[in-house]
């Protein structure tokens, strides 16, 4: 009984393209925009609001590596058991870590998720 690689409809690329676009366009917003600009950071001292409160939860995730490791898990996860919802998910993580100061373990879940499409999907069968 022969399987089909894992490859999403057009319906599910569209959603996919549309979601990884929207995690792509909101860590390069949240990186130049809130982190790497000093002024925001003079302005956050000692005020709380949610754009400051944003930027600090920001920048501790990234001291800790979790946009990576998050990225990794998931392409790990969509690696053993193909699915398009974990695929997205993990393709969103995979942009924001590559923005977010995460690249090494970003590069290698961009990886997982290139080497998953050779995958065979459990959900199609030929």
């Amino acid at each position: 009984m022969a399987y089909r690689s894992f490859l999403p409809g057009p319906r599910t690329s569209n959603v996919i393209i549309a979601l990884g676009g929207f995690a792509l366009g909101w860590a390069i917003y949240v990186r130049y925009a809130l982190v790497e600009q000093s002024a925001v950071g003079l302005a956050c001292r000692g005020v709380e609001t949610a754009t400051c409160e944003t930027r600090a939860l920001v920048v501790t995730l990234f001291g800790y590596s979790v946009f990576g490791i998050a990225a990794v898990a998931t392409s790990l996860i969509h690696l053993i058991r193909p699915s398009a919802v974990m695929f997205t998910i993990a393709l969103m993580a995979t942009a924001v870590g590559v923005v977010m100061y995460n690249n090494n373990l970003a590069a290698l879940a961009g990886g997982l998720l290139l080497i998953s499409f050779a995958r065979p999907w459990r959900s199609a069968r030929a």
